[in-house]
């Protein structure tokens, strides 16, 4: 399985990065503490903080280093200080870590026919270069088994199964290849048929999630009139929970959604109190197209990532996936949890803007889509939004009659025409 191309961080990055390092080892030892894990497994599977700022990773006996200095210190931290995602319990998707304080790992799901292979790693393929770090694929049907072994042994990301209605579909897929299998207690066919799933996962050594939706909760728990929604689907999701522990399978990673925001957050709230030790994947489910979709995504997902609530996300839209990975990057990166991509700072307009500014904006960030570097970018319509507002962007323009002034770190370097300013500035943005 091939890695991500590595990104390069700017200036300001990777001070931040050098800032954050001793304390994120810190917390990633006492994840492994509380997890009966040694430090140096803690150090050899997390992503560094490097990463986490999108900068590069340090080398590993850096880590390494940085996570035993730092376990005395861990070791007399009260585990109530740690953030709930820094005190689930640690799994790992393929190569990609969950839980435990690792960063908030990014999914997406592909949507090409289950039986058409070449298609499918296709649209992994492009959600790996958009960021992607996990990825799901639905098999509807025991005929597309043999295509998702195909898929699994070609992807370059980890593979998770979605499998609804029939067991035998989720055990042939722990069989064939899959990194995760993700099951819905409401239709996979009662305890019963879950036995033989996690006997199938326990053998293949992954993980599951417990995939639990408003609209298909069992129906003994829907009838209750006592519960509110968001206390039927944490209640659905904890007692599945405790069956697989009881079973001596625990390498769990739940998720509850809504299409309705406020139920989702509130539903993620309560299973950070109800079952604090599970990883968590987090989303609004049905969520609409990219503008609604993203905006309601938006306003759920960082609620709960501000209150440290959250492993792993998808931000589910009716769109093209890769839109979807980057609206989740976009998001971590406006709450400084996870930077990956360039953030494009431009100023509403107003009268005193001479240039068109929306087209210009709108050229900069398509050029930017494509870029795999946590820069900041600035595009002004005029001196009084110009390098003094965006002083702290790595490269920005400041737009005057028909020209710009192109600045870097609020330092102004050339005059260009109006024409000149998108290649301008990523000329610029090469030479960070």
């Amino acid at each position: 399985m091939t890695e991500p191309a590595e990104t390069k961080s700017s200036p300001a990055e990777a001070a931040a990065t050098d800032r954050a390092s001793a304390d994120t080892a810190a917390i990633g030892c006492a994840s492994a503490k509380a997890a009966g894990t040694s430090c140096a497994v803690e150090a050899s599977d997390a992503r560094c903080a490097a990463e986490t700022a999108g900068a590069n990773c340090a080398p590993a006996e850096a880590a390494a280093t940085a996570c035993t200095s730092a376990e005395a210190a861990a070791a007399d931290r009260p585990v109530t200080e740690l953030r709930p995602n820094q005190r689930t319990r640690r799994v790992m998707v393929g190569s990609v870590p969950v839980g435990g304080g690792a960063p908030v790992a990014v999914q997406s799901m592909i949507n090409a026919p289950a039986d058409d292979v070449a298609a499918n790693l296709a649209q992994i393929d492009a959600l790996a270069q958009a960021g992607c770090e996990i990825v799901r694929m639905a098999i509807p049907r025991r005929a597309c088994l043999d295509a998702f072994a195909a898929v699994c042994e070609a992807s370059p990301l980890p593979v998770v199964a979605d499998v609804h209605f029939d067991p035998v579909i989720a055990i042939e897929a722990a069989r064939r290849g899959a990194a995760k299998l993700r099951i819905n207690p409401g239709n996979i066919g009662g305890l019963a048929a879950t036995d033989a799933v996690l006997d199938a996962a326990g053998e293949a050594g992954i993980p599951i999630r417990i995939g639990v939706n408003a609209g298909s909760l069992d129906q003994e728990l829907a009838s209750r009139t006592d519960l509110t929604l968001p206390q039927k689907l944490a209640a659905s999701a904890a007692q599945y929970v405790a069956y697989c522990e009881s079973r001596g399978f625990s390498d769990l990673v739940v998720s509850a959604k809504a299409h309705d925001v406020m139920t989702t957050v509130r539903t993620y709230r309560q299973l950070a109190t109800d079952i604090p030790h599970v990883p968590l994947h987090i989303g609004v489910t049905e969520a609409g197209t990219a503008f609604q979709g993203t905006i309601k995504s938006a306003a759920g997902l960082g609620i709960l990532l501000e209150e440290g609530i959250g492993d792993t996300m998808r931000i589910s839209l009716t769109d093209d996936p890769a839109v979807e990975v980057r609206a989740c990057w976009t998001l971590l990166s406006a709450l400084d949890l996870r930077r990956r991509n360039p953030e494009l700072i431009s100023c509403p307009t107003c009268g005193r803007c001479q240039v068109n500014l929306i087209d210009l904006a709108k050229q900069v960030e398509a050029r930017l889509s494509g870029v795999a570097n946590p820069v900041k970018v600035a595009v002004m319509g005029c001196v009084v939004n110009g390098p003094g507002e965006a002083a702290d962007a790595d490269i920005g323009v400041a737009c005057g009659a028909g020209s710009g002034i192109v600045f870097r770190n609020g330092e102004t370097i050339r005059k260009v025409a109006e024409d000149q300013i998108v290649d301008a500035l990523m000329e610029e943005i090469e030479n960070l």
